[in-house]
């Protein structure tokens, strides 16, 4: 069921990435490298917090949120953006695709590696005590 919920995060995730690339590379002509850097730090945000609330809900345990945030941007965040940075050099830069159709291709690279990081690292649960509410 959590990769499901992963999915349903991820696909909203994608839709705020695809818009926010969309309107700084079409809307505000930033260079496709910096509007991809932008656009997966705002997808990154997003995810981590549906992912806290509801992907991972059952693991928040004592952690804190900004604790929680750093786990998430040194591994799903970090993967995100290189990988993506990484992918839409040589697809657009080298290959010369569209940049939004690109990084949809790049979010698909790094979707797998991305859940299990979560799983296994970012939402660790770091205690098994009684969640107190």
């Amino acid at each position: 069921m959590r990769w499901w919920k992963f999915n349903a995060v991820g696909a909203l995730g994608w839709v705020v990435q695809t818009a926010v690339l969309t309107g700084l590379f079409h809307g505000a002509g930033v260079h496709y490298l910096l509007a991809t850097l932008l656009a997966v730090e705002a997808a990154v945000l997003h995810n981590f917090f549906w992912h806290r609330r509801w992907t991972w809900a059952d693991r928040r345990g004592q952690q804190s949120v900004a604790s929680a945030l750093l786990r998430f941007n040194l591994s799903n965040g970090l993967v995100s953006i290189v990988g993506n940075l990484l992918f839409m050099r040589l697809l657009v830069g080298g290959a010369g695709l569209e940049p939004v159709f690109a990084n949809w291709v790049a979010i698909a690279l790094c979707a797998v590696l991305n859940y299990l990081l979560c799983d296994r690292f970012a939402f660790l649960a770091l205690d098994t005590g009684p969640r107190i509410n």
